[in-house]
């Protein structure tokens, strides 16, 4: 289980996991080779429901209409990872930060969420092992949890400009040690 950190300057803890759910939508679809459109369209933070009942982890109907119906899956932990900040950093500065929903399809291709992250790197990675990823706005309270969390683990290297090798310098010497 994932500790509390210290935060500098303040007396609060800040631990590496935040609770989430994350919002499925089904849609009729107006194609004729595909009968329904499934897409993540958000995450909400902090436990949803009463997270007991739910221990299937069964996705509950929040919202239902003619042709669209609405999921919430309970039970995530959003983690972060020392190792990945520089992932997280680079989500978070661009100009919309993401979270990132990996799911996979069950039998009745319905896509079932497992995995909430905020690392460009483990999406990718997913997303190359054919798993379903969607990319969702991310929650300002996630933003300011893993920005702190960012603050406190990683400071961004310094870019420098490599000095090119002189190459007719290099042969040039050569020749005299022949």
């Amino acid at each position: 289980m994932p500790e509390a950190m210290a935060l500098e300057g303040t007396g609060e803890r800040l631990s590496s996991s935040f609770p989430v759910s994350v919002i499925m939508q089904k849609s009729i679809s107006d194609n004729k080779w595909v009968d329904e459109i499934w897409e993540a369209i958000g995450v909400t933070v902090g436990e949803q429901g009463d997270v007991d009942t739910n221990i299937e982890n069964t996705p509950i109907i929040i919202f239902e209409q003619e042709v669209i119906t609405q999921y919430l899956n309970t039970g995530f932990k959003l983690e972060l990872f020392a190792d990945e900040c520089e992932s997280y950093y680079y989500n978070l500065i661009s100009a919309t930060p993401r979270c990132f929903i990996v799911a996979e399809q069950n039998e009745d291709d319905i896509p079932t969420p497992f995995l909430v992250s905020l690392s460009y790197d483990a999406a990718h990675s997913y997303l190359e092992g054919d798993e379903i990823v969607y990319a969702v706005d991310l929650p300002a309270e996630l933003y300011r949890w893993s920005e702190a969390f960012i603050l406190s683990h990683y400071a961004p290297e310094k870019k420098f400009k490599r000095k090119r090798t002189n190459w007719k310098q290099d042969i040039d010497s050569r020749k005299h040690v022949i």
